[in-house]
């Protein structure tokens, strides 16, 4: 059973989830057109709360990016879900 070693802080989860996400320039591009995000928009406003929650729900709307994230941030996916419920709130 895989633990989580990153925060359970949403915040910081989904701070990682995004590094993550753009750090492919291919999905970096299909985050920018899906969520409809500017590239220096999401600079500024990468701490936004909505911002981070379209993040993870980007990367839950793809499996396969759900559970690659989830591997290399040594995390559950179930666990960047609650995160993103946790930003919605």
């Amino acid at each position: 059973m895989r633990t989580d070693k990153v925060s359970h802080d949403p915040t910081a989860l989904a701070l990682s989830a995004l590094a993550w996400a753009v750090s492919d320039v291919e999905r970096a591009t299909r985050l920018l057109a899906l969520t409809g995000l500017a590239p220096d928009d999401l600079r500024q406003r990468a701490a936004d709360r909505e911002v981070l929650a379209a993040v993870l729900g980007f990367l839950e709307s793809h499996q396969p990016d759900l559970i690659a994230c989830a591997d290399a941030l040594e995390v559950r996916p179930e666990s960047l879900v609650t995160a993103r419920e946790e930003l919605e709130r």
